[in-house]
């Protein structure tokens, strides 16, 4: 009878615990489904978030776009405005002459409105080719007169590093007052 007993309470304790086994996988399936539903839905959020920086991106990057095309059109204006000061001021003192007089000043508007807005103003040594110049020289001396032992190669290895130096110092020279961009 105890045999019985113990067979019948471990047939039945391994049936419940088989049944719990499939209601707590079963749970778990639903759970997964439902964990997955909400990681999608987070997913589209930050999709969504992405898009609108993207538009918001787009619209200050077009609107400095048109600022700067805005910026470019009032140059352009100024230039033109610039033009025709130049040539009616050609054609003022050229006018007293007839007709060949006119035809004269035709060409000199043209002339004087492309020497305008060609004339460089670049004269002279730039920052970064007198900065290499006199890193050199004062590197080569300061070289040599370290280098007890060989002066020479002092002066040498002192003028290199002095010239890249002074040539570095006046390039960033050059980039402030606009001799040379980037």
């Amino acid at each position: 009878m105890k045999k019985l007993f113990l067979t019948g309470f471990a047939a039945t304790l391994m049936l419940t615990s088989c049944n719990k086994d499939e209601k707590v996988q079963t749970a778990s399936l639903e759970q997964q489904k439902l964990d997955y539903q909400a990681r999608q839905i987070d997913l589209e959020k930050q999709k969504l978030a992405i898009e609108k920086e993207k538009i918001s991106f787009e619209k200050q990057k077009d609107s400095l776009n048109k600022v700067a095309e805005e910026k470019e059109e009032e140059r352009k204006e100024a230039n033109r405005k610039v033009a025709s000061r130049k040539s009616s001021s050609s054609g003022s003192s050229n006018s007293g002459g007839g007709s060949s007089s006119s035809g004269s000043t035709a060409s000199n508007s043209g002339s004087s409105s492309s020497t305008g807005t060609t004339e460089t103003k670049k004269k002279g040594w730039s920052s970064a080719a007198k900065g290499t110049v006199i890193g050199t020289v004062g590197g080569a001396a300061a070289g040599a007169i370290i280098s007890k032992k060989n002066p020479g190669l002092g002066a040498v290895i002192g003028g290199v590093a002095g010239g890249a130096t002074g040539y570095t110092i006046g390039r960033a020279n050059d980039r402030k007052t606009g001799r040379v961009q980037k």
